[in-house]
């Protein structure tokens, strides 16, 4: 399978003062947050996003302007919840199987994207667990007229992960290692203690 039947997406929101990680900005101040957010978006672009195995993708928000994306093919994330926002990037994209992360767990390795796309040969999705009971990687192999499983997803909790597991239920399904997402100041300095 080629790279341009791979897809990989970066959901990603244009890091800028006062706009995103509002977690972690009440916890560290806007500066801090937007320069972690750039920081965060640029690692993950120069470790994933020239990589041969996978077409990359850059999901981001707001829709407009997009002349602010350097790297990989832009998608306006549209309106709605995470849920409605992931169903309508993954029907934009050709066929093929899919993985989409976020831009606030800049830890991610070619590796774990790679073993998300070999999960996919056996399994209909891959998840890469956060801490926080969410998740930092879905990916899903996609067939056509499938339902997609972000229906009754309790977002940005604890039970994140589980709610789209159950929506899941007796599908083959991978879970790839435990990750940190960064969204507040102590998993920011947990990330900048690991890199030292």
């Amino acid at each position: 399978m080629g790279a341009r039947q791979r897809h990989l997406v970066i959901f990603a929101r244009q890091p800028r003062l006062g706009v995103g990680k509002r977690r972690l900005a009440a916890d560290v101040g806007d500066v801090e947050a937007v320069r972690f957010a750039r920081h965060a978006l640029d690692r993950l672009i120069r470790v994933l996003g020239r990589d041969p195995r996978w077409r990359l993708w850059m999901a981001v928000s707001p829709d407009r302007p997009l002349d602010w994306v350097r790297t990989g093919t832009p998608l306006p994330q549209g309106q709605g919840d995470l849920g409605a926002r992931l169903a309508r990037v993954i029907q934009a994209l050709p066929p093929g199987p899919v993985v989409i992360l976020g831009s606030d767990t800049p830890t991610v390795a070619r590796g774990d994207v790679a073993d998300a796309f070999a999960a996919l040969r056996a399994s209909r999705a891959v998840f890469g667990p956060a801490r926080d009971g969410g998740y930092w990687l879905i990916g899903l192999r996609r067939a056509p007229g499938e339902t997609l499983p972000f229906s009754n997803v309790r977002w940005s909790t604890h039970d994140t992960l589980s709610d789209t597991l159950a929506n899941l239920e007796g599908e083959r399904v991978s879970l790839l290692r435990e990750q940190e997402d960064v969204d507040d100041g102590p998993a920011l300095r947990r990330y900048r203690a690991r890199r030292l």
